[in-house]
C-alpha cells in the first residue's frame, strides 16, 4: 500500500517534471497539417547550387550533378529565368584600402550580378558568363514569378572605398539591366537603416529584412507601390518579427518561407501572407545551422530546398515530414529551384 507521504512525493515529482518540460512544450512549433497542405506530389525540376564558388545543377534527389559555371566566386542567392536557360547569380570581390597615413582605410566586400548559361555548359564551356551590373553593390537577386523583373538589394555606398558603412536598399530592374529603380526615394536620408534580402510575391508584396542602427531586426512586408511608408512604421513592423530573416515567397503566393534565428526554436518556417500562422518545416541537425540565404520553393509550391552550415543541401515538403539531405556534408550551399517543372 502506498503511504500518504509516498503519494505526495510522486505528485511533487510530477509537478516538477511538468515545470521543467513546460517551456519545451510551449516552444515546440506546430507543423502544417497534411489536410491544409493538400497533395504534395513529388519534387520535380532542377536545383542550382553553389559548390566552392562555382555553380552546379542537379535534380531534386541529388543526382545528375553538372558543373554549369566555373566562376570561383559565386556568392549568395541564385535565381533562374522563367525559361530555365539562365541562372542569375552574384559574384563577390574585395576592396582593401590603405590610406597614406595608415589611419584611413578598411576592407569590405563588393558584389555584382552575372548570368550563367546552361547551353554554354552543355557545349563544354563552363567559363562563360555575362555581366549584368557594374556598380559593385548589387547582390542576392530574385527574378519575379512573372519572369519580367529582378528584385535585389544594393549597397549604395559601394563605390566609395572610404565609406563609413554600407547603405543597403531594395531595388528593381528589367532582365536586361534597364529600368533600374531604388524603391525608397529617400534612401540618402536612411542613415544606418537598411532594407535587405527582398522577395516579391505574385501580388507584388515585398518581404525583406530591416536593419536598424546597423543591427538586424526582422521581417517587413511592404507593397511594391507603397514602399515609401514612414521609417518608424518599418521599424515597428520589424520588431514584431524579430530574428525572422531570409524570406522567400512560394510561386502560388500562399506561403512565405523564412529562417528563424531564435536560439530556442530556430529553423526553417513557412507563414501565411498575413503572418498570422507560422509552421515549422525543418530543424537543422545538432551542431549545424541554416544558412541565412533565402530558401527556394519548388514550382508547385509544395517543397523547399535550403542548405546548412556543414555544406549540405536539403529538400523537404512544406509539412516538414520528409526532410532529405541530397548533398554533403561538404562545400554546397544556397540552392535555388528552377521555375520550370522539368
Amino acid at each position: 500500500m502506498i503511504t500518504k507521504n509516498e503519494l505526495l512525493g510522486k505528485r511533487l515529482i510530477q509537478i516538477v517534471s511538468l515545470i521543467v518540460l513546460l517551456p519545451l512544450l510551449l516552444s515546440a512549433a506546430e507543423k502544417l497539417p497534411p489536410e491544409k497542405a493538400g497533395p504534395l506530389g513529388k519534387p520535380e525540376g532542377k536545383i542550382a547550387f553553389i559548390r566552392n564558388g562555382n555553380i552546379w545543377v542537379m535534380n531534386p534527389y541529388g543526382r545528375n550533378q553538372e558543373l554549369i559555371c566555373q566562376s570561383n566566386n559565386a556568392d549568395g542567392r541564385l535565381t533562374w529565368t522563367a525559361d530555365g536557360k539562365r541562372i542569375l547569380f552574384t559574384r563577390s570581390g574585395l576592396v582593401d584600402l590603405k590610406g597614406p597615413d595608415g589611419i584611413v582605410g578598411g576592407r569590405h566586400k563588393v558584389y555584382d550580378l552575372f548570368y550563367a548559361f546552361l547551353d554554354s555548359a552543355y557545349a563544354n564551356n563552363t567559363l562563360w558568363w555575362n555581366r549584368l551590373t557594374d556598380d559593385l553593390g548589387s547582390r542576392d537577386p530574385e527574378i519575379t514569378f512573372d519572369g519580367r523583373t529582378i528584385v535585389f538589394y544594393k549597397d549604395m555606398n559601394a563605390n566609395y572605398v572610404n565609406a563609413g558603412g554600407p547603405n543597403y536598399q531594395v531595388c528593381t530592374m528589367a532582365l536586361d539591366g534597364s529600368d533600374f529603380t531604388v524603391l525608397r526615394k529617400d534612401w540618402r536620408n536612411f542613415g544606418d537603416n537598411f532594407l535587405m534580402s527582398p522577395s516579391m510575391s505574385p501580388e507584388g508584396l515585398i518581404a525583406c529584412v530591416a536593419f536598424y542602427n546597423l543591427s538586424p531586426q526582422g521581417l517587413v512586408l511592404l507593397p511594391r507601390d507603397k514602399f515609401m511608408v514612414p521609417i518608424d512604421s518599418i521599424i515597428a513592423q520589424s520588431k514584431m518579427n524579430l530574428k525572422k530573416v531570409a524570406p522567400a515567397w512560394s510561386p502560388d503566393g500562399k506561403w512565405l518561407a523564412y529562417v528563424d534565428n531564435n536560439i530556442d526554436d530556430g529553423g526553417l518556417y513557412i507563414a501565411t501572407p498575413d503572418l498570422k500562422e507560422h509552421y515549422k518545416v525543418f530543424t537543422p541537425p545538432p551542431g549545424t545551422y541554416l544558412y541565412t540565404v533565402p530558401p527556394s520553393f519548388s514550382p508547385n509550391s509544395k517543397w523547399l530546398t535550403f542548405s546548412t552550415t556543414d555544406g549540405s543541401v536539403w529538400v523537404c515538403d512544406i509539412t516538414g515530414t520528409k526532410p532529405s539531405r541530397i548533398t554533403g556534408p561538404g562545400l554546397d550551399r544556397n540552392p535555388a529551384w528552377s521555375k520550370a517543372p522539368k
